[in-house]
């Protein structure tokens, strides 16, 4: 990297996170959960925010949700918060965060960051945005290698994500930049099974996640142990 490089400024990101409503979320961790099922969810979710709201590559976090517990709690954290407008979905929705990203900051780049990253750490999300400045539009897998859990776009570049089902598939076919960067375990470890939080714990989960988790017997001793 030449000296030029080293002493530019880095590009500054709007990370756009989409948050269910908490009835409906974590559905697939109710057996686990039971009881503290949407209580685990808001913690997830307030863990990756933070985490992001961390990122010195952050500039802004936009939630995009219908429910006002989560709104007020992610807020509070410094993130600002959007009603799902649109209502038609997942995508729409954080195209509808993107929107209002840009007409706010146009000069900083987009991304769609899943609310399912407890074990998220700001260094690691660094290194992925500034891999991402390299490239129209990008995109990162997650640990399964079917979905997706960060989607990017440069300032002025079409901000077009497809999360859902194989949206690793979809957004290859878009020709967004796929980033397979060694050592960014914590923003690829999405959560939405058992499984998948024991996976978490072992890579350090963030403080609100910790202490939920710590109350569900499926996890035992672990949670204390982990990390």
């Amino acid at each position: 990297m030449s000296t030029a490089e080293l002493s530019a400024p880095r590009l500054q990101w709007s990370l756009i996170v989409p948050v269910k409503v908490l009835a409906r979320a974590k559905t697939r961790l109710s057996a686990a959960a039971g009881p503290h099922r949407e209580a685990l969810a808001l913690a997830v979710a307030a863990d990756t925010v933070a985490a992001a709201l961390r990122c010195d590559r952050v500039q802004s976090v936009i939630v995009v949700t219908d429910d006002p517990l989560p709104a007020a709690e992610l807020a509070a954290l410094g993130a600002a918060v959007v009603p799902d407008e649109p209502d038609a979905g997942l995508n729409p929705a954080l195209v509808h965060g993107a929107q209002r990203s840009r007409a706010i900051a146009p000069h900083t780049g987009v991304g769609a960051i899943s609310a399912d990253l407890p074990a998220l750490r700001p260094d690691e999300l660094a290194r992925v945005l500034d891999a991402a400045a390299r490239l129209p539009v990008a995109f990162v897998p997650d640990a399964a290698g079917v979905g997706t859990t960060l989607y990017t776009a440069r300032p002025g570049v079409p901000f077009s994500p497809a999360f859902g089902g194989d949206s690793r598939t979809a957004h290859r076919a878009r020709g967004a930049g796929e980033l397979l960067l060694d050592g960014i375990d914590s923003v690829r470890r999405d959560v939405d099974t058992l499984d998948d939080l024991k996976a978490a714990l072992t890579l350090g989960l963030g403080p609100r996640t910790t202490a939920v988790a710590a109350r569900l017997p499926a996890l035992g001793d672990s949670v204390g142990t982990a990390g």
